[in-house]
C-alpha cells in the first residue's frame, strides 16, 4: 500500500460507486449489529443470572468505553495503514465476541464479551468514513453517507428480532453461536470484494513536526462535533437498553410487542437515513438541518414520557422518533466532514465518534440509576432533555466551521 496525500477523486462510474458504498454499508451493519450483542437479552441475564438495571447498564459502558478508548487511537492507525486491514480484524473480533457469549456462565463473561465486542466495534467509524471520502466520489457522498447510516440502523434493527427468534426457537446460546456464523459469512464476501476497500496512508514526511498529527485536537469544532455525538448518544442509549423495560413498566406490553417497537424505531430510523440522503445533497447547512431533527425528536420523546398515550399510540410515537433522528444523519456526517481538515479524516472521525462511544458509556450508568428507582417516564423525558442539548451542540459546529473556513 502506497503513502499519497489527500487528492480530489475524479468522478467514477456509478456502479462502482455503489459497489463501494454497499461493502462499506455491510461493514457498517455488521458493527451496529454487534452493538446490541447483549442489549435485546437483557430480560433473559436478569432472570438467569440475577442481574440489576445498574449491572446491566455497567455492561454497556464497558463495550462503550473499550470501544471510546479504541476508537481514538484507531483513527492514527487508519491514517497510517490505510482502513482495510483494520477492517478485517474488527470483524474477526466479533466472530471471537460471539464465541464467547455462547459459553458464558455469570457476569464476569458478560463483561468479557462487551470488553471484546467494544474493541472490535472501535475501528468502524474511522474505516468506513476513510473509504467513503477516498474511494466514493463527491457529487455522491451525501447518498453514501445516508446509505452507511441506513444500514447501521439497519443492523440495529435486525439484532433484537434475530437474538429473540432464536432464542425462543433454540436458546441464546445457540442464537450467539449463529451470529458468529453470520459474521464468518460478512468476514467472506468482504475477502472477496477487498480490492474495493483499499485506501491511501496519510503521507508523514521526516520534517514534518511530530506534533503537527495531533493539531486537529486544537481546533474548538472538532471538541464542538464531538459534544454533539455525546449527548445524541446519550438519548440513542436510553432508547435501545432500556425502551422496551420502560413500555413493559408504563403500559403492561408484552416484552415481544415491546422489542418490536424497539425494533421499529431502528426502521423507522433507517426510513428518515434515507429521506435524509437527499436533505444532504442539497442543504447547504448541515447544522440546521440536524438541530430541526433532533427537536422534533427531543418533542416526541418527551411525549412519551408524561405517560399520556395508552400503550398502541406510544409505541407509534417512540417508533417516529427514530424517523426524526434518522433524517438528521447524512447531514450529521456532512456537518462533519466540512469540519475535518484535510488529511485527517481517520483521526477526526476516530475522536469525534468516540463521543458516541463515551455516550453510551454514560448514560446507561446515569439513567440506570433512575430504571432501578422505578423512574421511567423520567428516563425518557431526561433523555428528550439531553438531546436538546445536541441541538445547541449542532449550532455550535455550524458557526465555528463557518468562522474557520
Amino acid at each position: 500500500m502506497t503513502s499519497a496525500t489527500h487528492t480530489l477523486q475524479p468522478p467514477v462510474a456509478l456502479q462502482q460507486d455503489a459497489a463501494i458504498i454497499g461493502l462499506v454499508g455491510l461493514a457498517h451493519a455488521a458493527s451496529h449489529f454487534g452493538h446490541l450483542l447483549l442489549v435485546p437479552l437483557f430480560p433473559v441475564f436478569m432472570g438467569e443470572f440475577g442481574l440489576s438495571y445498574s449491572q446491566l447498564g455497567l455492561l454497556m459502558s464497558a463495550f462503550f468505553v473499550v470501544s471510546g478508548i479504541g476508537q481514538i487511537s484507531s483513527g492514527f492507525v487508519v491514517d497510517k495503514i490505510g482502513a482495510r486491514p483494520m477492517l478485517f480484524g474488527a470483524l474477526g473480533l466479533f466472530v471471537l465476541a460471539c464465541l464467547l457469549a455462547s459459553q458464558v456462565t455469570g457476569y464476569s463473561g458478560l463483561l468479557a464479551v462487551a470488553a471484546v465486542a467494544g474493541l472490535a466495534n472501535a475501528t468502524f467509524h474511522p474505516v468506513d468514513f476513510t473509504i467513503l471520502n477516498q474511494r466514493v466520489s463527491p457529487p455522491r457522498l451525501g447518498h453514501a453517507f445516508s446509505a452507511h447510516g441506513l444500514t447501521g440502523n439497519l443492523g440495529w434493527a435486525a439484532a433484537p428480532v434475530f437474538f429473540v427468534t432464536l432464542t425462543s426457537l433454540y436458546s441464546w446460546r445457540t442464537a450467539y453461536l449463529v451470529a458468529a456464523v453470520l459474521y464468518l459469512a460478512v468476514i467472506a464476501l468482504l475477502l472477496v470484494n477487498r480490492d474495493k476497500l483499499s485506501t491511501q496512508a496519510v503521507a508523514h514526511h521526516p520534517d514534518t513536526p511530530a506534533e503537527h498529527s495531533m493539531a486537529f485536537m486544537k481546533l474548538p469544532v472538532v471538541w464542538w462535533c464531538f459534544a454533539f455525538f455525546l449527548l445524541s448518544t446519550m438519548t440513542l442509549a436510553v432508547v435501545q437498553s432500556f425502551s422496551v423495560s420502560i413500555l413493559k413498566a408504563m403500559h403492561g406490553i408484552s416484552f415481544k410487542a415491546a422489542t418490536f417497537t424497539l425494533t421499529a424505531y431502528m426502521l423507522c430510523g433507517a426510513l428518515g437515513m434515507l429521506v435524509g440522503g437527499f436533505v444532504a445533497a442539497h442543504s447547504r447547512h448541515s447544522d440546521k438541518v440536524v438541530a430541526l431533527s433532533m427537536a422534533a425528536a427531543a418533542a416526541l420523546l418527551a411525549l412519551c414520557g408524561t405517560g399520556w398515550f395508552g400503550a398502541t399510540l406510544t409505541m407509534v410515537v417512540l417508533a417516529s422518533t427514530g424517523f426524526a433522528v434518522g433524517i438528521g444523519g447524512p447531514s450529521r456526517d456532512m456537518m462533519i466532514k466540512k469540519a475535518t481538515p484535510a488529511g485527517a479524516t481517520g483521526r477526526v472521525y476516530g475522536l469525534v465518534y468516540s463521543g458516541l462511544d463515551a455516550g453510551f458509556a454514560i448514560s446507561p450508568l446515569v439513567f440506570g440509576a433512575f430504571m432501578d428507582r422505578g423512574w421511567y417516564g423520567a428516563t425518557l423525558m431526561g433523555a428528550a432533555a439531553v438531546l436538546l442539548l445536541s441541538v445547541v451542540a449542532a449550532l455550535g459546529v455550524g458557526q465555528r466551521t463557518v468562522a474557520r473556513a
